[in-house]
């Protein structure tokens, strides 16, 4: 299979799900990435719960198409091991602790003094240099620090983000500037490090909710499943007890809604409501019309309503459902993937490249292509029961 990166090796110094993210990606498209793991216990997300026959669902998510080997990086033996994997590799991720990497000779600068072909990327928490740059970063700490917490979750009460959204989008950045990094390199022969911080990345998610409160004076509201700044925008409960949320982009839309499905065409140039900023100002009393009429229809009837006037709608499905998709099953979007004790459905990368099959290979053992990976680097088996004998590998 002709995938865009065979040919690439990734070298990566990896734990829980930003840095992990990023290299599962680069695998997809063909990538060989060796993930270093203690000798003992491996990455620390193997162990967040086990509920995927006996594995980490973090785990298993981030990690298949990957090769595992445990090498502990602080013995000279096992330095040497990740020095001669780094001879040969194209790129370096790391997400270790701040000044981790400097102690142990891996920075930028270091590394690229010995393999100047080698583009490092590093994964931080809030940057490697500023006032913050030793503290711990995890994710939830990070959507608090950036006020995304203060914007989820219902007047009442804020909340987290129901995934780990810092750590994804850490590594997504990290995934396309690792990319770009490897098409400068290919296209004028200069290799640029790669930097990339979960407090940076979630901030330029938020660069809408920073602008409407740095100009507007106020911070959008929590609205629970309500749009802070659209209206009508949200979720509204059907007679069947289901809901059902639906959003007027635009004043035709607007129009429709009154005409047919409230049947109210008056609202349309009602002075409260004939605007979206009115619209918004005056959200409750238009909640209140909407959940009425809500109230009198089950929710198959409200979409197919909806639909019939084309207004964007869709029912608030739990992860079940959402597992159920017909969007999913269709369009033959799952793949079954061996893990650890077992296989699982695994969903297909989202971006689709003509004629490429994305990678869906095993999800590792700790430690599982250790032997393989020192045999290919010329150690004897004797050695490498030496090596293993001694806690190196």
């Amino acid at each position: 299979m002709n995938r865009p990166l065979a040919g690439i090796t990734v070298v990566s110094l990896e734990q829980a799900v930003a840095a992990p993210f990023a290299t599962r990606q680069l695998a997809d498209l063909g990538a060989r990435v060796i993930k270093v793991e203690r000798p003992r216990g491996g990455d620390f997300a193997r162990r967040y719960d086990t509920t995927v026959h006996g594995q980490s669902s973090y785990f298993v998510w981030l990690n298949r198409s990957k090769e595992s080997l445990t090498l502990d990086v602080k013995d000279p033996r096992g330095r040497e091991i990740l020095d001669r994997l780094l001879a040969g590799a194209d790129v370096f991720v790391q997400n270790l602790a701040t000044g981790a990497a400097a102690r142990l000779g891996l920075d930028p600068a270091a590394l690229g003094e010995r393999y100047p072909e080698l583009i490092p990327c590093t994964i931080s928490g809030y940057g490697t240099d500023g006032p913050w740059a030793g503290r711990k970063a995890y994710d939830l700490l990070v959507q608090c620090q950036t006020g995304l917490v203060s914007l989820t979750g219902t007047p009442e009460g804020a909340a987290r983000a129901g995934i780990s959204v810092a750590d994804i989008a850490g590594g997504m950045y990290a995934y396309s500037g690792i990319l770009t990094a490897l098409f400068t390199r290919a296209t004028t022969g200069e290799v640029r490090p790669v930097e990339v911080s979960l407090f940076d990345a979630l901030s330029e998610w938020m660069g809408q909710p920073a602008y409407y409160t740095r100009y507007g004076g106020t911070q959008p509201p929590r609205v629970g499943t309500q749009h802070a700044t659209i209206a009508p925008y949200g979720a509204y409960t059907a007679a069947d007890g289901k809901d059902v949320l639906f959003s007027i982009q635009n004043e035709p839309e607007w129009v429709a809604l009154c005409t047919h499905f409230l049947q109210r065409p008056e609202l349309a140039d009602d002075p409260r409501f004939a605007t979206g900023s009115a619209r918004v100002a005056h959200r409750d009393e238009l909640n209140a019309i909407v959940a009425d009429r809500f109230r009198e229809l089950d929710s198959e009837k409200i979409m197919a309503l909806l639909d019939g006037i084309g207004v964007a709608n869709a029912g608030v499905n739990s992860v079940h459902e959402f597992l159920d998709h017909p969007v999913l099953a269709e369009r033959d979007r799952w793949r079954e993937v061996p893990i650890p004790g077992g296989t699982m459905a695994a969903l297909l990368p989202p971006v689709i490249m003509a004629g490429v099959e994305p990678r869906m290979d095993p999800v590792p053992e700790v430690g599982g292509q250790t032997d393989s990976i020192l045999t290919e680097l010329g150690h004897a088996p004797a050695e490498i029961a030496r090596l293993r004998a001694d806690g190196v590998v």
